[in-house]
């Protein structure tokens, strides 16, 4: 079967949607970092709606591949193009997006991305890098004693002919563009994360200033003072379910366009952003595309953090553990959807600043009929995967104010328990293997090597790395207790 691309694009049919005219996405006004399956199936979808809506060319996407040229081998042979699968219950539908101009590998072009960042007509960073793709360390600062990190700060890759590969880490390639874009006089420019991080914004204007300080005191300074004159960093809270896409995606896309598609990307039809209202130069419009413009992003990330992806993660591992291969069919369980409510209603909805106009009940339910969606497949492990980085953000920070309120987070006691257990033991109630998949895996072992199998030692062992939990919980006997029942109950 012929590949996707501009010249073998589907014949128009029921069901599938092709992309406008390619002049609206040829001139690249954004570049994104870590362009994923979640990018294409959201930000750059939402981008390429509100180009259509204000006919307003200009915002193409460059996308900048971190770990691998997987990304690049898919999607270059097909000019950029790429298809959403939308799956519900019911129905599926294909999207091919052309937004996205270009993608290509760090590591091989980092020249190329610095003239990028530094050209006038990049008004937009954006970035989706995942937690550990930030490389903070246990306090949230930028971890100084990371390799690639380490790397771009003893190297100054910022002005051209200084190598073709360029910074390792996310926080190094923007400050190394930002250098180069004050060189070039190419004036202000937004970052935006789109990472399931509280205040991610915050986070990314904390790690630049990090690295700066790092510099020698001169250039750092300088550097800070341009970043701060020059450079927004809104926050914005992202949802949509984006599961890994399998053989039975590929072979439904290619029966209903009628080409073959490497680049395909599987989503759920919902789709929300919410972005803070603090860019430094122009944007798209992307409010024409259904994103919503605050002043205050908070409540809202809260609430997706705590409610949507604080269940993800439970039933994750207590889905991994009873045998389920999906999501779906973890939240039909119903003990583990009574879980997954419990979780919401006792310990979550007494934490949160509510959004003006949501019913957190009501929210909370649809959110799991969501996961119930058969038709995505999302797999537990896959949604187990960096639980190291993803627990902090999902439940610790539930479980520190309930404790702070006086009262034991029980539901998140059993969540933080499902992850041990997911660790500790390795295999589901059948007795197949389940990966782990976590850039501290090597630290979790070692912390589990000298301890006995009990409940207790486990406990103990885990909570004390203060990567992941801090010190102060591991110091709260009632949660110690909470969290050594259910892990138990479950070993």
């Amino acid at each position: 079967m012929k590949r996707l691309s501009r010249e073998q694009l589907p014949a128009p049919r029921p069901g599938v949607a092709l992309p406008p005219d390619r002049g609206l996405a040829a001139s690249v006004g954004i570049v994104h970092l870590g362009i994923g399956a979640f990018h294409r199936a959201h930000q750059a979808v939402f981008t390429e709606d509100a180009a259509l809506a204000a006919d307003e060319p200009g915002w193409g996407i460059c996308g900048v591949t971190q770990r691998s040229r997987t990304v690049v081998d898919q999607l270059r042979p097909q000019d950029g193009l790429y298809t959403v699968l939308q799956r519900d219950q019911q129905d599926m539908t294909a999207r091919v997006v052309g937004q996205v101009s270009d993608v290509f590998f760090a590591a091989e072009e980092g020249e190329r991305q610095l003239r990028l960042l530094a050209a006038p007509a990049t008004r937009v960073v954006t970035l989706t890098v995942t937690e550990k793709g930030y490389r903070r360390d246990e306090h949230g600062d930028l971890d100084l004693a990371d390799e690639a990190v380490a790397h771009d700060l003893a190297h100054d890759l910022a002005r051209p002919g200084r190598g073709r590969a360029g910074s390792r880490s996310v926080v190094g390639q923007l400050v190394r563009g930002l250098q180069a874009r004050e060189l070039a006089d190419a004036g202000p420019v937004t970052v935006l994360s789109c990472d399931n991080l509280p205040e991610n914004g915050r986070v990314v204007q904390r790690l630049l200033a990090d690295f700066c300080r790092a510099l020698p005191r001169r250039e750092g300074e300088q550097t800070a003072a341009w970043i701060t004159e020059h450079v927004s960093c809104p926050s914005s809270m992202v949802d949509r379910i984006v599961p890994a896409t399998t053989d039975r995606d590929r072979a439904d896309a290619e029966a209903l366009l009628g080409v073959r598609d490497a680049a395909l990307v599987v989503a759920e039809p919902f789709r929300q952003w919410v972005i803070e209202d603090r860019f430094a130069s122009a944007r798209p419009a992307w409010e024409r595309a259904g994103a919503t413009f605050v002043n205050d992003v908070a409540p809202y990330e809260r609430l997706k953090l705590r409610v949507l992806n604080g269940t993800h993660s439970m039933l994750a591992y207590l889905g991994a553990l009873a045998g389920y291969e999906t999501i779906a069919q973890a939240v039909c369980d119903p003990d583990l959807r009574s879980a997954a409510r419990r979780l919401v209603a006792d310990d979550v909805v007494p934490t949160l600043q509510v959004p003006p106009g949501v019913d957190v009940s009501a929210y909370a339910e649809e959110v799991l009929d969501r996961f119930a969606n058969p038709a995505l497949g999302h797999r537990t492990t896959q949604v187990a995967m960096d639980g190291s980085q993803k627990l902090p953000v999902r439940l610790l920070g539930t479980a520190r104010d309930r404790l702070a309120a006086g009262a034991v987070p029980d539901s998140v006691a059993l969540a933080v328990a499902g992850w041990m257990a997911y660790v500790a033991v390795g295999a589901d109630a059948t007795g197949r293997a389940l990966p782990l998949d976590d850039p501290l895996a090597r630290r979790l072992k070692q912390a589990l090597g000298d301890a006995p199998g009990d409940a207790r030692s486990v406990t103990d062992a885990l909570l004390g790395i203060s990567e992941i939990f801090g010190t102060d919980l591991t110091d709260h006997a009632a949660f110690t207790q909470a969290v050594t029942t259910h892990l138990k109950e479950l070993l």
